[in-house]
């Protein structure tokens, strides 16, 4: 079984910056980060961050130059940085992780709420 947390979360004031992590544990052996996504309330979820397969990230437009992924292999955590933080950047923030053989299997966390005033 994987085990998938997301944490960081919170309310923040337009402009400010919160860092979310993610971390991935249990039979984690073959696991990779797929990215983070986020849902705003009566929206569909949308990527914000995608790793694409040959390791490179593609953000989502509006979070580029503001949002900034890294991670922490020892720990099986990826972050979320984000900074100049919009109201429209409210929403349910979720992460990713894929296993792919034998058989893909993907595995999301609880979310993570993020509240941006303006």
């Amino acid at each position: 079984q994987v085990r998938v947390v997301e944490s960081g979360g919170g309310l923040v004031q337009s402009g400010g910056s919160l860092r979310l992590s993610c971390e991935a544990s249990g039979n984690i052996g073959r696991i990779n980060f797929a990215g983070w996504y986020r849902q705003a309330p009566g929206k569909e979820r949308e990527s914000v961050v995608e790793i694409i397969s040959d390791g490179s990230r593609n953000y989502a437009d509006s979070v580029k130059g503001r949002f900034t992924i890294s991670r922490d292999n020892a720990k099986n955590t990826v972050f979320l940085q984000m900074n100049s933080l919009k109201p429209e950047d409210t929403a349910v923030y979720y992460c990713k992780w894929v296993v792919r053989i034998p058989a893909l299997a993907v595995y999301w966390g609880q979310g993570t709420q993020v509240t941006v005033s303006s």
